[in-house]
């Protein structure tokens, strides 16, 4: 008897997404470790890497390459991540795991996603506003 291939893939999309939560507390729980006295200079510093890795708008392979865009994001900062909760003492990175599962049930601020959003809309009703002026004016 075989497992339907519904149930394989509902498997393996429940099992993603237990590991990208763990990723994500994993790299909350790394910046907190890595803003601990106890942690050893060099996982601060992989740490801190990886952390900006991460939010950088700059990618080692452009994310607009087919595949390998993404790749990079998908190997590396995992990656990153697991040698830096090695290179972390345990007790550290409990201590971390712990702070990051409080911070990660706190409730979402709303207002300041949306005074972010009508700030991005001004910005960006100006500058067509701008451009609108200068079609009129030269054409």
């Amino acid at each position: 008897m075989s497992i339907p291939r519904y149930t394989l893939i509902m498997r393996f999309f429940k099992s993603l997404k237990l590991r990208a939560h763990a990723l994500k507390r994993d790299s909350l729980a790394v910046w907190f470790a890595s803003r601990d006295p106890r942690t050893p200079w060099y996982a601060k510093t992989l740490a801190v890497l990886v952390v900006a890795y991460a939010f950088s708008p700059i990618d080692l392979i452009p994310d607009f390459i087919p595949v390998l865009g993404y790749l990079d994001d998908l190997i590396l900062i995992p990656a990153g991540i697991a040698l830096a909760v090695k290179w972390i003492p345990a007790v550290v990175m409990a201590d971390a795991r712990a702070k990051a599962n409080v911070e990660s049930q706190k409730p979402i601020n709303w207002t300041a996603g949306v005074l972010i959003l009508l700030v991005w809309a001004a910005l960006i009703f100006f500058i067509v506003r701008v451009i609108y002026r200068l079609i009129l004016k030269n054409g």
